[in-house]
């Protein structure tokens, strides 16, 4: 029957042209298909800016990423632009050429530390395997992207994401391995690093063979 038909998709303003315009809008990718990429790519928060001018308030939106490997490597960004998948685009990509990289053991970090931005604090703590990561929306976002599985937080400062973030990577770029502490000291590893820590070292390398 036509009318039928006409449902199905087969005439104009069917669901056959609603398709079409999604498929338009998601850039012929076809809705729930993305580009993939070797990534991890994790939203920690959006804001919506307003800026008051002659003719009204022009509203534009702002997006914090956090993107890392999994392995080490991690970078932050921070976008801005009219709409909010632009916002996020621009975030990936200056967190990109923000990447770092970040001392582990097995998958926990090398020592204690405590990093401060604006009004965040934060401090990070090894844990033993197994622990998972003790930590808040925010730090999580950054420690997981960065392949640290367990690890101890707290956040002492402001509960704003944004410092607590910043403060987060300003405390893993602080970490530096026991051979860099040992050659800047001029004495042998075992002097510097703790036994439990070698130990850790040596279970984490003979898995990875293994």
């Amino acid at each position: 029957m036509p009318g039928r038909a006409r449902r199905d998709g087969g005439g104009p303003g069917g669901s056959g042209d609603n398709r079409d315009r999604r498929d338009r809008r998601d850039g012929g990718r076809g809705g729930a298909a993305q580009d993939k990429t070797p990534y991890i790519e994790r939203l920690v928060t959006i804001n919506r800016v307003a800026k008051v001018v002659k003719g009204g308030r022009r509203f534009s939106f702002t997006a914090l990423m956090i993107v890392g490997d999994g392995d080490g490597l991690v970078g932050v960004g921070y976008g801005k632009a009219k709409e909010v998948p632009a916002a996020i685009a621009k975030g990936v990509e200056e967190a990109k050429k923000n990447f770092f990289r970040v001392p582990r053991i097995g998958g926990t970090i090398v020592h204690r530390v405590q990093g401060e931005a604006a009004a965040g604090v934060v401090m990070l703590r090894p844990a033993s395997p197994g622990t998972g990561v003790i930590a808040g929306g925010p730090v999580r976002a950054v420690l997981e992207c960065a392949g640290i599985h367990d690890v101890l937080s707290k956040s002492l400062g402001s509960d704003n994401a944004i410092n607590i973030v910043h403060a987060t990577v300003a405390a893993l770029k602080q970490l530096q391995r026991p051979e860099e502490v040992a050659a800047r000291r001029g004495l042998p590893l075992e002097d510097v690093a703790p036994p439990q820590m070698l130990r850790a070292r040596a279970a984490a390398a003979a898995s990875a063979r293994s």
